[in-house]
């Protein structure tokens, strides 16, 4: 026996108005009452919002090196039957459309390292683009389609704070490039941090996320761009129902930098340290609940220093919003923007107070003065820089790391044999503390017969001798 359904843009927009998303509405949020209702299509949310996903293609060139690189013996003789070969290596993923000008948003990781990059819409028309600014700690990128006198079709990004757990949403992406495909599902959860990027604040849903929808929309009732889809909860590779999406006001603020024209993207900074409350802290602190960011260190004449914090409190609240742990202030503060003043609620010996706090860019306060180190000695072949506030946040490490650092490092070069890595910490070499990148380099060229190395990795020390 075969049903028919009657499927209409107007029965579609009845199920959206008792829907909506706002907290004073909640209690227009009802389950169907007919089975009209339960006979209701996504069709026309679809064809108003799937022309604004597009797929991206990136295609990247890998050199793959002869296994006598490196060798001067072996290179002589057989490097040039054996030369370094390039292979190209391709990817798909998906991404939106965010403004009439051919801007789309997508994740980092689909067009990290690509050498060209293509938009598919889904009407079958093909354009390039180029990256216009991209990121790996938030995992977004903004690209411009490469088009003259063209007007594209945008999915318009919303409120990501207004929606609730149990709100329906669609995920539209391209997943194994089989070809544009949506799925529904719920919001199962805000505010997920157990992921592997540094965003620490994600929408989780049960809508079907596989291999290629990242960078697609979470799109909500009202057909707006609610996350960008980016990662699956998964063993096999395939959909568990468990994924996740960047919410759009994170969307919003890097769209906001790339259309400035802004060369990087950059967080507030704050110079403080914070950990996850536990729930021993949370009873000696007096906590109702497991919740908060603890401060465990602040650096000295930074914004949270002037803001008056100090270790042991418990920032539960910002500008009166919960805080649930330390990523979840991370992300409340980067959606604020930089130049923002913000009003913390503060937990201290059992008692709250408020505290404001102006959000700025990390300061480089000492001169970065970066050095290529060369010569024959250990370091031959390193970047090295002075840390500041500002070099520390490039590099992904602690805001209060101090001395010198190791930037990168060319390959097959004397550093990168004898194992040093990009962030090692250059504490000392044959006694001499090493404070500056000028006295780094003025140590090097001393040439004694056997080198004595210190430096810190991750918050270790480590001591090595080469001749």
């Amino acid at each position: 026996m075969h049903v028919f359904l009657k499927r209409t843009a107007v029965s579609m927009i009845a199920l959206v108005m008792a829907m909506p998303l706002s907290a004073e509405a909640q209690t227009a949020k009802t389950l169907p009452q007919s089975q009209t209702q339960m006979q209701l299509s996504f069709a026309p949310l679809v064809k108003q919002t799937s022309g604004a996903v597009v797929n991206v293609y990136a295609e990247r060139v890998v050199q793959r090196q002869s296994p006598f690189a490196g060798d001067p013996f072996f290179e002589q003789f057989f490097g040039q039957r054996m030369p370094n070969r390039t292979e190209k290596q391709s990817s798909l993923g998906s991404g939106v459309i965010v403004e009439a000008n051919g801007t789309v948003i997508t994740n980092n990781h689909v067009v990290d390292g690509a050498d060209d990059i293509k938009i598919a819409l889904s009407d079958g028309r093909e354009f390039p683009c180029k990256v216009v600014l991209k990121d790996d700690r938030v995992d977004l990128a903004v690209l411009k389609i490469q088009s003259k006198n063209e007007s594209f079709p945008v999915l318009p990004l919303g409120n990501s704070d207004g929606i609730e757990v149990g709100d329906l949403v669609l995920a539209i992406g391209n997943p194994f490039g089989v070809g544009q495909t949506v799925t529904s599902g719920i919001v199962s959860a805000l505010a997920r941090n157990q992921v592997k990027n540094e965003v620490g604040f994600f929408i989780q849903t049960d809508a079907s996320i596989n291999p290629g929808n990242s960078g697609g929309a979470l799109v909500n009732m009202t057909g707006e761009l609610i996350g960008l889809n980016t990662a699956i909860f998964s063993q096999g590779g395939g959909s568990n129902g468990i994924g996740f999406a960047i919410p759009a006001n994170l969307v919003k603020v890097f769209l906001a930098a790339a259309d400035r024209g802004d060369k990087a993207f950059e967080r507030p900074y704050i110079g403080a340290s914070f950990e996850p409350v536990t729930s021993d802290v949370a009873e000696a602190l007096g906590l109702d609940k497991v919740r908060g960011a603890l401060v465990t260190k602040v650096v000295d004449g930074g914004p949270a220093a002037k803001a008056g914090l100090k270790p042991g409190e418990v920032i539960t609240a910002l500008n009166n919003i919960s805080i649930e742990h330390p990523d979840a202030l991370g992300y409340r503060l980067t959606t604020a923007g930089l130049g923002a003043t913000v009003a913390l609620t503060v937990l201290d010996n059992g008692k709250e107070h408020q505290a404001t706090m102006t959000l700025a860019a990390a300061p480089e306060s000492t001169p970065r003065d970066e050095r290529v180190i060369d010569g024959n000695n250990p370091f031959s072949g390193a970047t090295v820089a002075n840390l500041s506030p500002r070099v520390a946040d490039d590099l992904h490490m602690p805001p209060d790391s101090t001395g010198v650092v190791i930037e990168s490092l060319k390959q097959n070069s004397p550093a990168d044999r004898l194992g040093f890595a990009a962030r090692d910490i250059v504490i000392s070499i044959n006694g001499v503390a090493i404070n500056t990148t000028e006295i780094l380099q003025k140590t090097v060229t001393s040439n004694p017969s056997f080198w004595r190395v210190e430096i810190e990795r991750d918050g270790q020390r480590i001591r090595q001798f080469f001749r």
